[in-house]
């Protein structure tokens, strides 16, 4: 399967992805696209090999925090009295605050915890390191007092100036991205467990790395090339695994009634450029090189059985069958265009009709529902770099 032709930025106006925030919340609340990404996920602790100090994960986007969590419940019911270190990189305050609040729970019911969150590209946050301004780095040790999730959510609801302060963003020229202003770094963990934890705790200046476990859902726009999508982003999050170290890639697919929807609208519109394979052949080739006999790094979970799941739009029962209300639809038409990364300058064209609407019921009552399907796969680094 080849990559195919992307369609190019309108010039001028460089596509801000997933800035809009008003999307991303109804979509985040309408649809159980983070739960089943999260149980997903959880498939693969099983597999994890954490060696002493900790458990080590890296979580490429946390978005607001809601697969991250999921993910720590579970990674404590399989490893309960491991330490663990957590680095997460989101470039949005707004998510980061949304994270934030939930923390408390997660840090009451497992003592040794470490919380790293960061600003900083994915060619740097794996390590907490800027490849430049290194002198503007800001950087907070922040051990939390007490020992319940109410004592430590007080704490973390009053770090809004470490927020405004670390989180300042301006946009990129090249994308419209959101980009900082400086690279920040927090680091949250109880000081009860200060101590013991003491070789976990990342200081300013140190290489964490070598992490169990990166989640790397959705981090990049779809139509991006492989090229890039592996050069800025996967390849450098897979080098930051330990031997065994697993990184699940998580992407839409766009065989689904969502991609129905837009095909309605727009019927030559094709975002999804890089399918798992198209994205596997990449990696391996800029990864693995010529070294086809004995590879640093593998794939797993990459067969459709494995690879392809679903999530669905939350509506009433009976609705769909019945008389769909329009705040249904709207979030049905806000899950389709936000899935698809559609440029809020179409979106704002299509929008002076009442067609989105009228397309979107149309879909929904073929399908009696709405739901999406995403596929994933595994990269699995198996031994250390030939020196």
């Amino acid at each position: 399967m080849t990559e195919k032709k992307r369609r190019e930025p309108i010039e001028g106006h460089p596509f801000r992805f997933f800035d809009n925030r008003e999307k991303y919340l109804l979509f985040v609340t309408t649809t159980s696209e983070k739960t089943v990404v999260a149980h997903r996920i959880g498939q693969e602790l099983t597999h994890l090999k954490p060696k002493p100090p900790a458990l080590r994960l890296f979580d490429a986007g946390m978005g607001d925090g809601s697969v991250l969590a999921h993910v720590l419940r579970e990674l404590h019911c399989a490893f309960p009295t491991v330490p663990q270190l957590i680095v997460g990189k989101e470039i949005s305050l707004e998510d980061v605050r949304l994270t934030l609040s939930k923390l408390a729970d997660r840090l009451a019911e497992h003592p040794q915890t470490v919380v790293v969150l960061t600003n900083m590209f994915y060619s740097e946050a794996p390590w907490l390191t800027p490849k430049r301004q290194k002198e503007k780095i800001k950087w907070w040790d922040l051990p939390l007092e007490g020992s319940t999730a109410h004592d430590f959510n007080e704490q973390l609801e009053s770090l809004e100036n470490v927020l405004n302060e670390g989180w300042q963003t301006k946009s990129s020229p090249k994308t419209g991205n959101p980009i900082y202003v400086n690279p920040a770094v927090m680091v949250l963990y109880r000081s009860d467990h200060a101590f013991a934890l003491n070789s976990v705790i990342p200081k300013k200046g140190s290489l964490p790395g070598e992490y169990d476990l990166v989640l790397a859902a959705q981090p990049f726009r779809g139509r991006t090339p492989a090229k890039s999508k592996v050069s800025k982003i996967l390849r450098p999050l897979a080098q930051s695994l330990a031997v065994n170290g697993r990184m699940i890639v998580v992407q839409s697919t766009g065989l689904d009634p969502g991609m129905e929807i837009i095909r309605k609208i727009w019927p030559d519109e094709d975002p999804f450029l890089t399918p798992r394979h198209v994205l596997m052949m990449e990696i391996d080739r800029q990864l693995n090189g010529d070294d086809r006999e004995d590879p640093i790094f593998s794939f797993e979970g990459h067969g459709d059985d494995k690879a392809l799941f679903t999530y669905h739009l939350h509506s009433m029962p009976g609705e769909v069958t019945s008389s769909i209300g329009t705040s249904t639809m709207l979030a049905a038409w806000n899950a389709a265009v936000y899935v698809a990364q559609i440029d809020d300058r179409r979106i704002n064209e299509v929008l002076q009709s009442g067609k989105y609407l009228d397309v979107t019921r149309e879909v929904v009552q073929k399908h009696g529902g709405l739901w999406f399907q995403d596929e994933s796969f595994v990269v699995v680094k198996r031994r250390e770099t030939k020196e």
